[in-house]
């Protein structure tokens, strides 16, 4: 038997897609892809609304408090910035642990 003589329908579209003749295959798919709309949608969630909402609100402030910068420097200016070693040393501590467990 050989395997060009066969009559089932389904075997010839096998063959000519493996011999590289799939044009009945490939026009069958251009039809349905033409009659078919592509369609972009995205959804955002509440909460990705919400962290969209506040990334905005947060590239609106300044990188630098300007009146806390002027305050410090008055401070120093006039010899009465005074630096707690305590409290930085209380800071270091918490940062370094925080660290260690993170």
């Amino acid at each position: 038997m050989k395997i060009s003589d066969l009559k089932d329908v389904n075997a010839q579209v096998i063959q000519q897609y493996q011999s590289g003749n799939n044009s009945a295959v490939s026009s069958d798919k251009q039809a349905i892809n033409a009659s078919v709309k592509p369609e972009e949608k995205v959804d955002l969630s509440t909460k990705a609304k919400d962290i969209q909402q506040a990334k905005n609100a947060l590239s609106k402030l300044p990188d630098v408090r300007d009146e806390k910068v002027q305050e410090i420097k008055s401070q120093v200016d006039k010899g009465t910035y005074n630096v707690n070693a305590e409290k930085i040393a209380d800071k270091m501590v918490k940062e370094s642990i925080v660290d260690i467990f993170a």
